[in-house]
Order: C-alpha cells, then sequence, then structure tokens
C-alpha cells in the first residue's frame, strides 16, 4: 500500500505485536490495525509500541461503539486518549459497509507490563 501510493518513510511489520513491542515499545509515530480482535485487546497490543505524542488509529466495523465503551478505561491505562471518532460507509459490489475509525494520541507512556500474553489478555481484559 506504501508503494502504491508513493509514501516514504514508512515501515511494515508482521510479527505478533506482543511480542514484538518487548524490544520495540514506544518507537513508531503511527500503529494501525483492522477489525482483528476487540478493540479493547488491540488498543493493548498497540498502544505501547507508539510514541508519546503518537498515535494508533483502530478501524472497526459493526458494534463499534460498544468496543469503544469497554476499551477507554484500557485506553487510558496505557496512556492514550481518545481524540476523534469517524464513522464511514463503504459500498462492495452493491453492499454498504458501516466502518469506524478510532482516533488515540499517546499522552503518556505505557507501563512496562503492557502487553501482557495474549491469553492473559483475552482471560482479563483491560
Amino acid at each position: 500500500t506504501a508503494e502504491e501510493l508513493k509514501l516514504d518513510n514508512i515501515c511494515a511489520i508482521s510479527a505478533r505485536a506482543e511480542q514484538f513491542a518487548q524490544k520495540n515499545r514506544e518507537s513508531f509515530d503511527f500503529a494501525t490495525s483492522r477489525a482483528v480482535a476487540r478493540l479493547n485487546i488491540l488498543c493493548e497490543l498497540c498502544i505501547p509500541l507508539v510514541k508519546v505524542g503518537g498515535k494508533f488509529v483502530p478501524m472497526k466495523a459493526s458494534k463499534a461503539d460498544e468496543e469503544l465503551a469497554e476499551a477507554l478505561k484500557g485506553i487510558k491505562t496505557l496512556g492514550g486518549e481518545l481524540i476523534s471518532t469517524d464513522s464511514y460507509t463503504l459500498t462492495n459490489r452493491g453492499e454498504s459497509l458501516e466502518r469506524h475509525i478510532f482516533e488515540i494520541i499517546k499522552a503518556k507512556k505505557t507501563n512496562p507490563k503492557y502487553p501482557r500474553e495474549y491469553k492473559q489478555m483475552l482471560k482479563k481484559p483491560l
């Protein structure tokens, strides 16, 4: 995507976020994700990767408001602040698809105990 859009200084990573964060925490200006897990889990996986002043911008589909409500405490715990929410309707082969994008700024450092093991995140989400 970065090549197609002619974007420079882009680093795409393929790795388990909770493992990658152990050596690369608070190293990135920006992190994004698609709807691969509930928002509270995505926040714990991604916010530790972002520098203070950087942003995490996840995209969600259905039940986005419900997921945001359950993630707000975790966002704060991880050093983030929700600064905006946007909703879009996309069309794919005549079907309307609703998408939600949240903009979370990293306001302070994340406690080094995060992210936890994935099993812990699932068992006891923030």
